[in-house]
């Protein structure tokens, strides 16, 4: 299913399909016959639609948010990292089922791979009343980059995608409600928040199972933490940070505070 998801280009039909496998897998887990959780051999990088082009990032051009132009933009990003998150969460199942977790570990991240596909669509909403879709617009080619970087370590896919990327979100998100607040685009801003509320969780769900598996290696998590961000991200943690959602998704500050920008 996971695969499946990972191997489909259109991302109105991978958002589709995506929700449609979270119903059946939550559906059977309440019947209390769990579909199995077998192993799988997903691509390296996921089936992509011809458009967006994807650039380098320093190639993606720089929109003022105070135009309408400006606004789209930033829609269009928010559509292509929840796209992009959509893949990831079902690539945590596909890439890593030959180690052994709880079911709960499934779970969790189907759940995340639902409510990214649901962000899409309320991204493309947006998008939509504005005249455009996504695909309008070039992309940032990096958002997979993390993925191909841990695509042999658990430990530290869980460490840079929801415990730095992620989290990252919860950092710039409530200036982003803030520019469609001042637009009066009560669309944007009713989309925005419902992201904002529930990445919460994902970062949450990161930094659960980080711990866990550094429980049953007996290893501390900070250290653990520092380490395989030092690995695999490149550059610093840039604050400003949102310490108190952070907090809220089990990220203390002496997880990301050692590794930020004034410190490098």
């Amino acid at each position: 299913m996971a695969c499946a998801v990972l191997n489909t280009a259109d991302a109105n039909a991978k958002t589709a399909l995506s929700r449609d496998y979270a119903r059946q897998w939550f559906e059977a887990r309440k019947a209390g016959t769990p579909i199995p959780v077998g192993t799988a051999n997903p691509p390296l990088q996921p089936a992509r639609p011809a458009k967006p082009a994807l650039l380098n990032p320093r190639d993606v051009p720089r929109r003022r948010p105070g135009t309408e132009a400006g606004r789209k933009a930033i829609l269009h990003a928010v559509a292509h990292i929840e796209l992009n998150a959509v893949d990831l969460h079902w690539d945590i199942i596909a890439r890593f089922g030959h180690i052994p977790m709880p079911i709960g570990f499934y779970d969790d991240w189907v759940k995340s791979a639902d409510e990214e596909s649901k962000h899409f669509g309320l991204v493309s909403g947006c998008l939509e009343r504005m005249g455009s879709f996504y695909g309008d617009l070039d992309a940032h080619a990096g958002m997979w980059r993390a993925a191909e970087d841990t695509a042999e370590d658990l430990l530290g896919r869980l460490a840079v995608v929801p415990m730095v990327l992620e989290a990252r979100g919860l950092d710039v998100t409530p200036g982003m409600i803030e520019i469609y607040e001042a637009a009066g685009d009560t669309h944007a801003v009713e989309a925005l928040r419902v992201i904002y509320a529930e990445e919460v969780g994902h970062v949450a769900y990161g930094s659960k199972w980080f711990h866990f598996l550094c429980g049953r290696h007996d290893k501390d998590p900070k250290d653990v933490f520092h380490d395989l961000v030092q690995t695999y991200f490149h550059g610093p943690l840039k604050p400003p940070f949102n310490e108190e959602k952070r907090a809220e998704a089990g990220l203390p500050p002496d997880f990301y505070w050692p590794l930020a920008e004034v410190n490098s």
